[in-house]
C-alpha cells in the first residue's frame, strides 16, 4: 500500500468517526440499577422506562436487579450504581461492596426511595452516602421544582418545572456528609426541600434525586434529562 492510499483511508476513517454521535464514539456507561420493594412499580419505571432513557443513543448499558443478593456479583462490572430500591439490603457483603464502589471513585445515583432512612441497622449508609435522608413526604400531587444555580447535573433542564409526585421531606444531617442543593421542591405553601443534590465524598461522585414516584416523573423530559445528566456526571463522562 502506497503512502497516498494509506492517508486517504486514514482521512476517510477520521471523517466517518467525526460524523458519529458523541455517544457512539465512547463506550456506554455501565449502570447497575437496583429496584424492588413496595409502594412503586419498579419494573415499569426503573427497569423499563429509566433503562430506555439511559440507553437512548447508546449512552449507557443498563443492568437491572430487584434482588439485593446479586449486588455483590454485579457491581464490579458497573461504572455507576443507581439505587432506587424500597427494600432492605441486609447482606453485609453487599453493603461493603456499595461502600467499596464509592471508595474506588465510581459513581452513585440515589433515586427517590434510596434517599429514605430505610435501615435502622445501617446508619452509615445515610451518613456517608446520602448526607441525611427522608422520613416522610407530602401527599402525592403537584409541586414545582426550581434550579439553584448551574451544574452539569442540571444542564439543559428548565429553570422551573411542575410535576405530580411525592414531595420528599429530605433533610440534610449536619453530622453527616455535606450536600450541595442543585434544585428545590416547593408546594407553594411553605414546604421546601431539596429535589436534586450532590453529596460530598472524598472519591466518588454522588447525586441524590428525590423525584421518581410514577409516570408523571419518569415520562417527563426534565426528569429524563436530570437522570441522564446525573449518570453522566457521576460516571465522569
Amino acid at each position: 500500500m502506497n503512502s497516498k492510499h494509506f492517508f486517504r483511508q486514514l482521512l476517510a476513517f477520521a471523517l466517518m468517526l467525526a460524523a458519529l454521535p458523541l455517544a457512539a464514539q465512547k463506550a456506554p456507561v455501565r449502570v447497575l440499577v437496583v429496584g424492588g420493594g413496595g409502594s412503586h412499580d419498579f419494573n415499569r419505571w426503573y427497569k423499563v422506562e429509566d433503562a430506555a432513557t439511559l440507553e437512548r443513543d447508546g449512552f449507557a448499558k443498563v443492568t437491572y436487579t430487584d434482588d439485593p443478593s446479586t449486588i455483590t456479583a454485579l457491581l464490579p462490572e458497573a461504572d455507576v450504581l443507581l439505587l432506587a430500591n424500597n427494600q432492605p439490603i441486609k447482606d453485609p457483603a453487599a453493603r461493603n461492596a456499595i461502600f467499596a464502589h464509592a471508595d474506588a471513585g465510581k459513581g452513585l445515583v440515589l433515586a427517590h426511595a434510596a434517599i429514605w432512612y430505610n435501615w435502622k441497622d445501617w446508619p452509615e449508609y445515610n451518613a456517608r452516602l446520602v448526607g441525611g435522608g427522608s422520613r416522610s413526604h407530602e401527599k402525592y400531587g403537584p409541586f414545582t421544582v426550581t434550579l439553584k444555580g448551574k451544574h452539569p447535573v442540571t444542564r439543559k433542564v428548565p429553570k422551573s418545572f411542575t410535576l405530580d409526585d411525592e414531595l420528599y421531606h429530605y433533610n440534610a444531617d449536619p453530622a453527616a456528609a455535606k450536600i450541595a442543593v442543585l434544585a428545590e421542591s416547593s408546594n407553594g405553601k411553605g414546604v421546601i426541600h431539596p429535589a436534586v443534590f450532590i453529596v460530598e465524598h472524598p472519591k466518588s461522585r454522588i447525586v441524590g434525586l428525590a423525584l421518581g414516584h410514577d409516570d408523571k416523573s419518569h415520562e417527563l423530559a426534565a426528569y429524563q434529562t436530570l437522570l441522564r445528566n446525573a449518570v453522566k456526571w457521576a460516571g465522569r463522562r
